[in-house]
């Protein structure tokens, strides 16, 4: 016997609401006093940060730390457009200021904890031969650089600006070098692979872009101070952040002594608070 249509629609109701009453009972609520802080951290700090959110979430039961990794200039970006952030860690003191330019940023929060210096990295088998920036600018070596919205693209062309204004260099071997360049990234987590991979010759990178695990992939050749260039690290949470006391908490542990030493077993320079 055939149902009429309200009797079929009765019948479709109760099963959808059988239906949400099956997933409300599943669905796993959030533990009460529980807080979730997202975190826009840059790339550089991928290791470092992964390794400090464990150790903070082990000591605070009750405060998850999500985090979102990308180039600095990416992250905000996505900040600029409206993402729901807590805390921002950036790799450039420029794209920290436009957010406190445009009100994005609680000011008073906001300071420098970490320095950082560039590197030239080469394949650990090195087939350009290359000893120092002197090679880089020979016929024929692939070079991989950061573009130059990104910050370690940014300080790899203030490098070569130095470089340039040496006469024992000039401009010919900065011209040179940007020849030589094949790739340009958007975030130094993906240069070391390239190299890894045999796709590049050399790369400039963070000094701490090289952790013990890329040691059989990639060697690293140190910049004299004279031509490198210190990057600063600044972090601060975010105007609109609703859980505000437990992003101050979790800044206190990254530049406590806990937070400090993770960051210098990865090749950072943690600024004392």
């Amino acid at each position: 016997m055939k149902m009429s249509v309200p009797a079929t629609l009765v019948a479709v109701s109760l099963l959808i609401i059988a239906a949400l009453l099956v997933a409300g009972c599943t669905t796993t609520p959030q533990a009460p006093g529980e807080t979730t802080l997202t975190v826009f951290t840059a790339a550089s700090l991928t290791g470092a940060f992964t390794d400090i959110g464990r150790a903070y979430e082990a000591q605070n039961e009750n405060v998850k730390v999500d985090f979102v990794f990308d180039g600095s200039q990416t992250l905000r970006t996505q900040i600029e457009q409206g993402a729901n952030v807590d805390i921002f860690v950036s790799a450039s003191t420029k794209h920290m200021q436009a957010l406190q330019d445009g009100g994005f940023m609680d000011n008073s929060t906001v300071a420098p904890f970490l320095e950082n210096n560039l590197a030239l990295i080469v394949p650990v088998d090195n087939p350009a031969g290359i000893t120092g920036l002197a090679d880089l600018n020979k016929s024929g070596v692939k070079i991989v650089i950061g573009t130059k919205d990104v910050p370690f693209g940014d300080y790899t062309r203030q490098m070569l600006e130095k470089l340039a204004a040496d006469p024992a260099y000039g401009e010919a071997y900065r011209e040179a070098v940007m020849q030589n360049v094949i790739s340009e990234e958007t975030a130094v987590s993906s240069v070391v692979p390239k190299l890894a991979l045999g796709e590049a010759d050399a790369a400039i990178v963070y000094k701490s872009d090289v952790t013990r695990d890329d040691l059989d992939k990639v060697t690293r050749i140190e910049i004299p101070a004279q031509y490198n260039v210190k990057a600063t690290y600044p972090l601060g949470i975010l105007a609109e952040s609703p859980s505000k006391t437990e992003a101050e908490s979790f800044i206190a542990f990254v530049r406590g002594p806990d937070g400090s030493a993770i960051l210098t077993d990865y090749g950072f320079d943690p600024i004392p608070a």
